[in-house]
C-alpha cells in the first residue's frame, strides 16, 4: 500500500533567509529614525525660524526701530527683540548661524537684525538633521526671507 506523501514544510535554510531579511530591514528602519529629527519636524523648524525672522522684520517696520531675531545655538531657541517669549527648536537639530560680525555675541549666540526700511544685516540659518538640511536665507538689501531645501 502506498503511503500518503508528507506535506512539505519550510526548510531551515528558508527560515534563516527570511530572518536575515527581516533583521536587515529592521536595522535600516532603526538607523534612519534614530538620533535625528524627522523630515516633518525639520521642515517645521525651518518654517518657525523663517516666521521669527519675518516677525522681526515686521516689528522693525511697524515700530520704526531696529529689531532682531536672536538665536541661542546651544539651547536651540530663538527670540524676537522686544521681550517676546523665546521659542524652542528640536534639541537633536544641528543649527548654524551665519550673520554680520556685529551681530555675533559669542560662539553660541547671534542675531539677524532688521531695520525700519525693511533691510537687514543679512545672513543664513542652517537647520540640519543627518543628510537633510534647510537653509533660511535673509537678503540684506530687501530683508526678504526664503527657505531652500538641501544645500
Amino acid at each position: 500500500m502506498a503511503r500518503p506523501r508528507a506535506e512539505r514544510g519550510f526548510t531551515l535554510l528558508e527560515l534563516l533567509l527570511v530572518l536575515v531579511i527581516v533583521a536587515a530591514g529592521y536595522a535600516m528602519v532603526v538607523r534612519l529614525n534614530a538620533g535625528g529629527v524627522s523630515g516633518a519636524e525639520l521642515k517645521s523648524a525651518a518654517r518657525a525660524v523663517a516666521a521669527g525672522l519675518r516677525d522681526a522684520r515686521g516689528t522693525a517696520i511697524a515700530t520704526q526701530e531696529s529689531a532682531a531675531l536672536t538665536l541661542d545655538l546651544e539651547n536651540r531657541s530663538m527670540e524676537v527683540s522686544g521681550g517676546r517669549r523665546a521659542r524652542t527648536l528640536p534639541q537633536r537639530l544641528d543649527l548654524k548661524l551665519y550673520t554680520a560680525q556685529s551681530e555675533i555675541v559669542d560662539d553660541k549666540h547671534g542675531a539677524i537684525r532688521f531695520y525700519p526700511d525693511g533691510s537687514s544685516t543679512g545672513g543664513r540659518v542652517t537647520l540640519a538633521s543627518g543628510e537633510r538640511k534647510f537653509l533660511v536665507d535673509v537678503d540684506w538689501l530687501t530683508g526678504r526671507v526664503t527657505i531652500k531645501e538641501g544645500g
